[in-house]
């Protein structure tokens, strides 16, 4: 029994980190496709019919090229780095649900890797890590725009995931439980949470902005001024780490947001199409339904890169502590109030 549930883990782990690159491969050119249509241009079109196999010509290249590491820089952080950033990327994965049960047999398989009770702290944890990535390269490339770079990334993750955990208690309050299933679970039909936390949405969707340095708040790497922030210094597949974790961030961001906020894999008409359909194509289903509404967080991180300006580092200061914050704080105010008027009357 014991093994049966190992083997079944490790499919749905090596699942899920195939499905996980892929997606943050093909987001390089679903990126260059959306910046080309805003923009009226064709984009990539030379690998392959309407340039599909662009990725992978781009991945090539990245293992081609030569490694240089800097002579002056700490060789060990120096390569620690990129990969604690793929790394922190990648583990987020582990506690999303990305459907409801399958059911073959006598057996019940959950389409999730780990049902922790605490799955929202998880999730706080690993995003917090993830900026150490980011420090250490910096810091051991011995250079001083790479340093100013790690530098205002932790400032910056620093104040954003405050107002970003605010948001969330906010959301506590409302479901009463840490689990990511059981937030899930609670949303069936149309009872999504954005209906109910529509500020906390919006406030954590900013933050989720910050946290991944998407443009407009991708300082961090400001081309501007610090030519390329902390990856200024990397070549080969080190430079490949770090460009796939931001992808890679971006795809558990998305999907973190669409299972906090609008449902996870649930859908209107869900128990209807179980039924009917049965135990395991039925969660497919679902896990479909989960992948259009990350797909569509997705399609706007990239509209929004390509649609506004690059805020200037004392304005993404001043939004975090002196706007953002302020409003989570008022947001979790109004909803204890709300909720103990509900439970009164």
């Amino acid at each position: 029994m014991e093994n049966s549930l190992m083997i079944e883990k490790f499919i749905l782990v090596s699942i899920i980190f195939g499905v996980t690159l892929l997606i943050a491969m093909y987001s390089t050119y679903a990126e260059r496709k959306v910046a080309a249509f805003l923009q009226d241009r064709l984009g990539p079109d030379r690998a392959g019919p309407f340039g599909i196999f662009q990725p992978l010509a781009d991945g090539l290249k990245m293992f081609m090229k030569e490694e240089i590491v800097p002579t002056n820089s700490s060789r060990w952080l120096f390569m620690v780095g990129p990969g604690l950033s793929m790394l922190t990327a990648c583990i987020g994965t582990a506690v999303i649900p990305w459907g409801s049960d399958i059911t073959i047999g006598d057996r019940i398989i959950p389409l999730q890797v780990a049902d922790i009770n605490v799955g929202v702290l998880y999730i706080f944890g690993v995003v917090s890590l993830g900026v150490y990535g980011v420090m250490i390269g910096g810091w051991a490339s011995n250079n001083k725009y790479s340093l100013l770079s790690a530098i205002r990334a932790a400032s910056q993750n620093i104040s954003y995931e405050i107002a970003m955990g605010l948001s969330i208690i906010a959301l506590l309050l409302v479901t009463g439980t840490m689990s990511l299933r059981e937030i899930s679970d609670q949303q069936h039909g149309w009872h999504w949470n954005v209906l109910y936390q529509p500020l906390g949405f919006i406030i954590f969707l900013i933050c989720a902005f910050a946290e991944t340095n998407r443009a407009p708040f991708d300082l961090p790497e400001c081309e501007t001024e610090l030519i390329g922030g902390y990856h200024t210094e990397y070549s080969s597949m080190k430079l490949g780490f770090y460009l796939f974790a931001e992808y890679i961030n971006m795809f558990v961001s998305s999907a973190v947001i669409a299972t906090l906020y609008f449902g996870g894999y649930n859908y209107p008409g869900m128990d209807w199409v179980l039924l009917n359909v049965g135990p395991i194509f039925g969660p497919i289903i679902g896990t479909l339904v989960l992948f259009i509404k990350i797909f569509a967080f997705i399609f706007f991180f990239m509209w929004v890169r390509w649609t506004i300006p690059r805020f200037r580092y004392d304005q993404l200061m001043h939004l975090g502590w002196k706007v953002l914050i302020p409003l989570a704080i008022a947001n979790i105010i109004i909803t204890g109030v709300v909720i103990a008027l509900v439970e009164k009357f």
